[in-house]
């Protein structure tokens, strides 16, 4: 992969320039007597680091006049040559030459418009450096020639000297942190003034209720310019805070670019062919993310390397190019980037995570069974999972995976997801959010408590009539576009004060139900809250270090007059929803000694999949799970199952082609196969009962009764 040199011109050049100040000050101490081996030392590393970026960059001029540089302060260094007029005055005149270059690439930005290399004056550098006396007699010369030539020449009128400024400064990042720190609380405390302006209104009207609409001029001029003083102001400070956030903004290439390099030196040792391809490293993050970011993509593209990709003659034997693919790809998405790590190797074993899930205890055979290929590929984010057979400096020591999802998850308040294919490769989905300063976040009051989610893992919200909810296994659920959405109160499920007085929304009337619909990957809960309070983005403030120990809070916002408003972690809200149905099926299964019949229920989405096993475990049935048509029609074909319950709309093949599929099939000639989608045409329903289906259930009129009553008189 070619690298864009342009991009990082800018950078070297405002290094370069920090490196250049430290030489001539320092030359100038040296100059005046103060000359230690620290000092020779630290003159010797800004050299060494000006060499290392110009031949990275390919500037080739500042990269000799660099080492021959270094080579004479090596000396000096190594008390090989003594500070003397002559040495400090060649350096003086190498650290003069590299100026000029660095200010040749200020002005043109091009690395052609650099001049040639003064060959004469790297010679008589290295010469020095060898111990070459002659050489100092000729630096002395060359020297007085020098100061001869610059005296006639600043008596021409035509050479003006010139000073030319730099369009940019460096700034240290803590000083710039803090700057973004003190807007963020400018942003916040200015929500106050806000408040300060509805009320302002509220009073006004209240005086004109009460003054029969006779409210005095200066009120109503005072009320109205305090209302458009704190709307401009409060324009003017977003922006400001935005400017200071695209200040910490950089471009992705910054971690991205390396990895091409580093894919290449972790392929030789492990004597695999990669060609690494990246895309859309030009897209911006907070910096603070991008310094949080490298370690989940260097655990990933090893994962990629160590147990994706394989080696060029079993790539051979598979009729794949002996050279395997790894392409990291970054994309905007909104306010949100979505960076995506893929490669074409053998994709992951479920074989072997189910093998290694069950030795390390992660989850139980009857567990295991009930998984989908999704679950399934899921556990090796699990802490200390690994499929590696034996320790090596890439795999094999229990950390890695899970370490890429807390960072991801935790600690970048992101989502991550992986896709893979037996023999086509993996795909690992991080969406993360363009800076942690400051988030989209809804506000809503749950009983006496307002709380926030971030945007990311907020779907919709809707208002819905109490009688749209559906009774599953003793928990209510709705339908929401042919997918069966478990519903639960906030209130209960964090177990919070109730409400004195529910408040209700002007636009919901007062039986309604307001439903917020988190997600995370391909799982969604409905929380019944109270209110809607507000929608805006709001600067993310970090839990002091006693508070960092709640996996509930993941942060706090301020709000109104430095009310603190904690933000809620929703994966651990999920986590809470799904322990706490756990025992119901539990008892249900207890109830039976012995499952009667064995029941296949396929459907793409996670939680219809879950709500039918609950109704259909609840009933003594045996249930395993799968989520598109092929899955299910591997499933079947591996083992015997007395019924099977299939969605339509799956990715893959559909419900009416795995249908079809398993009527091939002698054991499945006869086995009951009902349809459950929320495809409500007659025409979807006659082709439902051409390919073979015994019963067509629509979602939109789910009753659990009737599910467990049909299958009876199938069974039976």
């Amino acid at each position: 992969m070619a690298l864009d040199i342009k991009k990082f011109i800018g950078r070297f050049v405002e290094e370069a320039k920090e490196h250049l100040g430290r030489l001539a000050s320092g030359l100038a101490e040296i100059e005046q007597g103060a000359v230690s081996a620290e000092k020779i030392n630290s003159l010797f590393r800004s050299v060494h680091t000006l060499k290392g970026s110009s031949r990275m960059l390919k500037l080739e001029p500042i990269t000799q006049v660099s080492h021959s540089l270094e080579d004479l302060l090596s000396a000096l260094r190594e008390e090989r040559v003594t500070v003397n007029p002559p040495v400090i005055a060649l350096l003086y005149q190498g650290v003069d030459a590299l100026s000029d270059q660095v200010q040749q690439l200020i002005e043109h930005g091009q690395v052609d418009a650099l001049s040639s290399v003064n060959a004469q004056l790297c010679q008589q550098l290295t010469a020095i450096a060898e111990g070459d006396v002659l050489n100092v007699v000729a630096v002395e010369s060359a020297e007085l020639k020098s100061s001869e030539l610059k005296t006639q020449g600043s008596s021409s009128a035509s050479a003006q000297p010139t000073l030319t400024a730099s369009d940019t400064v460096r700034v240290k990042l803590d000083k710039l942190d803090e700057l973004i720190k003190l807007m963020g609380e400018l942003v916040s405390s200015h929500a106050g003034m806000r408040e300060l302006a509805v009320t302002s209104l509220q009073l006004e009207q209240q005086l004109q209720q009460q003054l029969q609409g006779h409210l005095p001029v200066a009120m109503q001029q005072f009320s109205r310019n305090m209302r458009d003083i704190v709307l401009s102001q409060e324009s003017l400070m977003q922006e400001l805070h935005d400017k200071t956030l695209q200040m910490r903004m950089l471009p992705l290439a910054i971690v991205l670019d390396p990895a091409a390099r580093l894919v290449r030196d972790m392929a030789r040792s492990l004597g695999k062919q990669v060609e690494c391809r990246i895309y859309g490293s030009e897209i911006e993050l907070d910096r603070q993310m991008i310094d949080q970011l490298a370690d989940p993509i260097i655990h990933l593209l090893r994962n990629a390397l160590d147990h994706g990709i394989e080696t060029p003659d079993i790539r051979q034997q598979k009729g794949k190019p002996v050279q395997g693919l790894l392409q990291i790809s970054a994309r905007q998405d909104g306010g949100w980037v979505v960076l995506e790590v893929r490669d074409d190797g053998q994709g992951l074993s479920l074989a072997t995570i189910r093998d290694k899930a069950l030795k390390k205890g992660l989850v139980s055979s009857e567990q295991l069974a009930e998984m989908s290929e999704q679950q399934v590929s899921d556990l090796i984010f699990e802490p200390g999972f690994s499929t590696s057979n034996i320790i090596t400096e890439f795999s094999g020591r229990g950390v890695g995976m899970d370490v890429v999802k807390r960072s991801i998850v935790d600690d970048l308040q992101g989502v991550i997801s992986l896709h893979t294919r037996i023999d086509k490769g993996t795909c690992f989905t991080l969406r993360l959010p363009l800076s942690l300063a400051m988030m989209r976040v809804l506000l809503i009051r749950a009983g006496e408590q307002v709380l926030g989610f971030t945007a990311q893992y907020v779907t919709e919200l809707i208002s819905v009539a109490p009688s749209a909810l559906i009774s599953v296994a003793d928990r209510n659920a709705v339908i929401i576009r042919n997918e069966f959405v478990p519903v639960i109160q906030l209130v209960d499920l964090l177990k919070l004060p109730q409400a004195s007085a529910p408040k209700r929304s002007l636009s919901r009337t007062r039986s309604d139900l307001l439903l917020l619909v988190i997600r995370v990957h391909n799982e969604k809960l409905a929380l019944i809250v109270d209110e809607l309070l507000d929608e805006r983005d709001l600067v993310i403030k970090q839990l002091p270090e006693h508070l960092r120990s709640n996996p509930l809070i993941s942060g706090m916002v301020t709000i109104g007059h430095n009310e603190l408003v904690s933000l809620i972690h929703v994966p651990y809200v999920l986590d809470i929803a799904r322990k706490a149905r756990q025992p119901a099926n539990r008892r249900a299964q207890t109830d039976q000694e012995k499952p009667k019949k064995r029941i296949l229920v396929v459907d793409d989405s996670l939680n219809t999949r879950e709500i039918e096993r609950d109704v259909l475990e609840a009933w003594g049935y045996h249930v395993t799970l799968a989520e598109h048509g092929q899955e299910g029609l591997d499933k079947a074909l591996a083992e015997q199952f007395d019924a099977v319950l299939t969605d339509v709309e799956m990715p893959i093949m559909d419900g009416f082609t795995l249908t079809a599929r398993l009527r091939e099939h002698e054991r499945y000639q006869e086995c009951p196969i009902i349809i459950i989608t929320s495809r409500e045409k007659e025409s979807d329903r006659r082709r439902g009962i051409e390919v073979g289906a015994d019963a067509y259930i629509v979602k939109g009129s789910f009753d659990q009764n009737s599910l467990v009553d049909t299958l009876k008189v199938l069974l039976d």
